[in-house]
């Protein structure tokens, strides 16, 4: 079954994936020649380039940011188990979220390239937080699938698993995204980066060990 699209969700679409284009080519006169490119793990710029550079990854996460939206939204047409066709709402939500994301992540590349010794950790981290929240907020409505969601060999195989593991993965990436939102903000970088890593470690290994426990404690 071929997604529906409204005429809003692609005028919605055509904003979010254009805009960080227009906003490039805003700036992009007062732009000096070299432009940092690259920035290191506590977010500071360790790679320059010229800023015609700018245009080659900003493109590039543009047409990146479409095809994952593409995909998501058309799971259901792919999917063996046919069950992303009987929560469509949830899967156009999930794909827009992540083409959201990664146009804000192209934003903030150039935000960071137009001022010269801005730390890009300070925008990117609240950023992927939100973003963790928002999954949070959708995960439990996700239904059994190969392609999105906590995909563990207990989860694939048993419906009640699936079900029980994104309740929990669902309040697990709330609360995960939150905190990485708030301990990011208030945090100085390296630590920030440290509450980065260990919420996303718990936020990946926790629903697998959940999911693992409940086919045990299942088992027939």
């Amino acid at each position: 079954m071929k997604p529906k699209y409204s005429l809003k969700e692609v005028l919605f679409m055509g904003v979010v994936l254009l805009l960080p284009v227009i906003y490039l080519a805003f700036l992009y006169p007062s732009m000096p020649d070299t432009v940092p490119i690259h920035f290191d793990a506590e977010g500071k710029a360790n790679g320059f380039s010229t800023k015609k550079t700018l245009w080659f990854i900003s493109l590039l996460l543009t047409l990146l940011a479409a095809g994952l939206y593409l995909l998501v939204r058309n799971i259901s047409s792919i999917d063996p188990k046919k069950a992303a066709s009987t929560s469509p709402q949830t899967y156009q939500k999930i794909s827009i979220g992540v083409a959201s994301l990664l146009s804000a992540i192209n934003i903030m590349i150039i935000y960071s390239a137009f001022y010269r010794g801005h730390n890009v950790a300070r925008l990117f981290f609240p950023i992927l937080g939100l973003f963790f929240v928002y999954l949070g907020n959708l995960m439990y409505s996700v239904k059994p699938n190969y392609f999105v969601g906590i995909r563990s060999p207990w989860t694939l195989e048993n419906e009640d698993n699936w079900r029980a593991t994104h309740r929990f993965g669902s309040k697990l990436f709330f609360a995960g995204g939150i905190f990485i939102m708030v301990g990011t903000l208030l945090a100085p970088v390296k630590v920030a980066m440290w509450i980065l890593e260990g919420c996303i470690a718990v936020m990946t290994l926790a629903p697998l060990i959940y999911s693992f426990l409940y086919f045990k404690k299942h088992k027939v």
